[in-house]
């Protein structure tokens, strides 16, 4: 089956519900979701969005903008820290999974809306999802799943489709640059978010920033290792750091590694 049959298939599984709210975090995925859903005539869309600390910034920005550029309806609902997530206990994504989608559930009912949808693609099932637990005990479906399509072609055909995250990296909430059974303070999330948009600026793109205290520990592309040690580079990237507070900058030589942070890994 093509990329073009599964997104036919997308468009009816789409259009069989009616209406629907769906799960908007910013990325790729769920807006591409939105995307198609907004395209299909006699569908009731609702957009939502739970803003919470642990978020990046401009993603939320991002999202409403996307809705108010295409005209979906879209509701942004803020959300402290949960406390169920306060710890950042090794279930923290089951945990949070289960409170966002709540609130995503509670929103989409008072719109008199019961089919509730989310970003999740056909390779996340091969990935350490916790998550997914709580949709399903949430009864929240996963049209790009079901239909069948990957990460790669929903990129290509967000590219054909003109929109601009079509080659937005993928990225994961703020928790996960913390180490498990940590507390996670507001203000440590805010300046873990500074940090990584200064390196992402500075070119080095798919990084992630690990944090231990007073400690950073950079995860880059390991082809970029000559590119952060150069001379120039590392004396600002330790300034940048050291202003924002931390103590000791240092580069993991094993490189990025997706969930490196997981308990399990």
């Amino acid at each position: 089956m093509t990329s073009h049959d599964k997104l036919r298939r997308l468009r009816i599984i789409l259009s069989d519900a009616g209406s629907a709210a769906i799960a908007l975090s910013g990325g790729t995925d769920s807006t591409f979701l939105v995307s198609v859903a907004s395209g299909i005539s006699g569908l009731r869309v609702m957009a939502i969005t739970v803003s919470t600390p642990y978020m990046f910034a401009s993603e939320v920005e991002e999202a409403a903008a996307f809705c108010k550029r295409y005209g979906v309806m879209h509701r942004t609902i803020t959300m402290d820290i949960p406390e169920t997530v306060r710890g950042n206990p090794p279930d923290r994504c089951y945990l949070c999974k289960t409170e966002v989608m709540g609130v995503v559930r509670g929103t989409a009912g008072e719109a008199g809306i019961s089919v509730i949808f989310d970003g999740t693609n056909a390779d996340d099932v091969s990935d350490y999802r916790p998550g997914m637990k709580a949709l399903e005990e949430l009864d929240v479906r996963s049209p790009l799943l079901e239909a069948g399509l990957t990460k790669s072609e929903i990129r290509a055909l967000a590219r054909e489709a003109g929109l601009d995250v079509s080659d937005k990296p993928s990225n994961a909430c703020l928790l996960t640059r913390f180490p498990h059974n940590t507390a996670i303070l507001s203000g440590e999330l805010r300046k873990a978010e500074e940090a990584e948009i200064y390196l992402t600026g500075m070119g080095f793109g798919g990084l992630r920033i690990r944090v231990h205290g007073d400690l950073v520990r950079i995860e880059c592309r390991t082809e970029l290792f000559p590119k952060i040690i150069e001379a120039d580079i590392r004396e600002k990237i330790i300034t940048a750091l050291k202003n924002m507070g931390y103590k000791y900058i240092t580069v993991d030589i094993e490189g990025y590694r997706s969930g490196s942070m997981n308990k399990n890994i």
